[in-house]
C-alpha cells in the first residue's frame, strides 16, 4: 500500500532477535501485514482470512507446523484461535531458537487473550496504529522520547530539540488522521477519505462486531458509536450515556470495553499514586484516530474544525496518543500511562509513569501561555516530587516557563 517506513519496523527485528515469535496487533487497515513484510520479505506469508490459507492451517495444524517450522508469518491469527495452543507447543520442541514467527491480528479479544495465555514467555507483543505524525511525513521519531526516558536529561537538553514537522503538516495530521490508504489517496482525490472512513465503519460492524459478539444490537452499537463522539476526550457519564441511549450502564462499560479492544477507543485509567489528594475515579477515554471522531462529527475542514465546541477535546486526544505512540516506539519496558483528575477538580491530561519516574503532560490548543493553566502541574510536581513537567501547545517554541515545568510545541512530537 505503501512504501513509507514505520519506526516500529527496528523495534520488530530487535524482538525477533530475542524471542521465538513476536505479534502485531493492531486496528484493521493500520498497515500490519505491509509491515511484517517488509520486515521479513523473504518469509513464508499465510493470511487466514483467505479461505486457502485457512484451510491449509486449520485443518492439521500439527501438519503444518512440521513443515513450517520457522520463518513463517501468520496474518490475522485471531480468524483460528485454536492456533495460539498448537504454536506453543511447536515453539516448545526448540525452545532457544529465537525469530521463527511473526503473528498479526486486528479486532478482537481473542487474540491479546490467547497471546497472554498460551503464549506468554514466548512471544513479544507490539501494538501497530495508524501512521504517527512523523512517519506520514517521512520524518525519524523524535529525539524528545528517548531524552524522557533517560533519567539524567535536563530541562535545557529539551529546548535543545529540532524538528522537521510544518505547523500545517501538524493541523493536516490532526484532521484527517493516520489511516494509510484514505490519507496516501485522499492525497489525489479528496472525496476517497469521507468514502473510505464510512465503509471502514461499515465493514468494522458487518464484518468484525457480528463475528466477535452475535448478539450484540448493531443498532444501537452504531448509535454509542456516534454518542461517544461528543465524549471523546472527556471524563464519560457512564449512566447519562445509558440513559440517553435507553441501555442499561453494563451495556456502555461492554460497548466500551468493545471498542478499546478493538483498537478503536483507548480507555484511560486514573492515575492513583498521588496519596496526598483524594482522585476522582471516573472512566476517560477517546478515539484513538482523530479522522476517525472527525468523520463522525461531520468535519472536514480545519476553519470548521478550530472553532468546533470539541476542537480542544479532539487536539488533547490527538497530542496523547502522539505522545504514547512515541513513547511505544521506544525499548523501554513497563511504561504506562494514566489521566489525573482530583477531587477538586485539578487535572492533568496524560500521566506517563515508567522506569524513569512520573512525567504530567498538560495539553492546549491555543498558542498563548495562560499562567493559570499551569496551577495543575506545579501542585502535583510538588506533591509527587516528579522530576519535570510538560505543557504542550502550538507556541512558536520551546521554553522553561516555570521551575522544572517545559512548555514544547506539538510539532515536536
Amino acid at each position: 500500500m505503501t512504501d513509507k517506513k514505520r519506526i516500529l519496523a527496528e523495534k520488530i527485528k530487535l524482538y525477533l532477535q530475542m524471542f521465538p515469535a513476536v505479534a502485531v496487533i493492531g486496528p484493521r487497515q493500520c498497515g500490519k501485514s505491509t509491515l511484517v513484510q517488509a520486515v521479513a520479505p523473504d518469509w513464508k506469508y499465510y493470511d487466514l482470512e483467505r479461505p486457502d490459507d485457512y484451510q491449509l492451517i486449520s485443518s492439521d495444524p500439527l501438519g503444518f507446523f512440521s513443515r513450517q517450522r520457522d520463518k513463517v508469518i501468520i496474518d490475522e491469527a485471531q480468524q483460528f484461535p485454536e492456533l495460539f495452543q498448537v504454536l506453543r507447543g511447536v515453539i516448545d520442541q526448540d525452545r532457544k531458537a529465537v525469530g521463527r514467527f511473526i503473528l498479526t491480528g486486528s479486532s478482537s479479544p481473542e487474540i491479546v487473550k490467547g497471546l497472554s495465555e498460551s503464549l506468554a514467555g514466548r512471544i513479544a507483543t507490539i501494538e501497530l496504529w495508524p501512521f504517527k505524525m512523523v512517519e506520514f511525513c517521512d520524518q525519524p521519531l523524535p529525539a524528545i522520547y528517548d531524552l524522557l526516558i533517560n533519567r539524567s536529561t535536563t530541562l535545557t537538553q529539551l529546548t535543545e530539540l529540532r524538528t522537521s514537522i510544518s505547523v500545517s503538516q501538524m493541523y493536516e495530521h490532526w484532521l484527517l488522521g493516520g489511516y494509510p490508504e484514505p490519507r496516501i489517496k485522499g492525497k489525489e482525490n479528496s472525496a476517497f477519505h469521507g468514502i473510505w472512513m464510512d465503509e471502514y465503519f461499515a465493514d468494522y460492524i458487518r464484518r468484525d462486531i457480528q463475528r466477535l459478539f452475535p448478539r450484540i444490537n448493531t443498532h444501537n452499537f452504531r448509535l454509542f458509536i456516534q454518542s461517544l463522539s461528543f465524549c471523546s476526550g472527556k471524563i464519560i457519564n457512564q449512566s447519562s450515556l445509558a440513559r440517553a441511549l435507553e441501555i442499561t450502564s453494563v451495556t456502555t462499560k461492554e460497548y466500551l470495553d468493545i471498542l478499546h479492544n478493538t483498537f478503536i477507543w483507548r480507555n484511560l485509567g486514573s492515575f492513583e499514586k498521588n496519596s496526598l489528594k483524594k482522585v476522582q475515579k471516573m472512566p476517560k477515554g477517546f478515539f484513538r484516530d482523530q479522522g476517525i471522531l472527525h468523520h463522525l462529527l461531520k468535519l472536514d475542514d480545519l476553519d470548521r474544525l478550530m472553532v468546533h465546541p470539541e476542537a480542544g477535546a479532539s487536539f488533547e486526544s490527538f497530542v496523547i496518543e502522539e505522545v504514547i505512540r512515541g513513547f511505544q516506539c521506544t525499548l523501554q519496558a513497563g511504561i504506562e500511562f494514566d489521566f489525573y483528575r482530583t477531587r477538586d477538580k485539578s487535572e492533568i491530561d496524560l500521566i506517563v509513569d515508567g522506569p524513569f519516574g512520573i512525567i504530567p503532560i498538560e495539553v492546549k490548543l491555543g498558542t498563548k501561555l495562560k499562567r493559570q493553566t499551569l496551577g495543575p502541574l506545579k501542585t502535583f510536581l510538588k506533591d509527587t516530587g516528579a522530576r519535570l513537567g510538560i505543557l504542550v501547545n502550538n507556541s512558536e517554541k520551546i521554553e522553561i516557563v516555570a521551575d522544572n515545568i517545559i512548555q514544547i510545541p506539538a510539532v515536536y512530537l
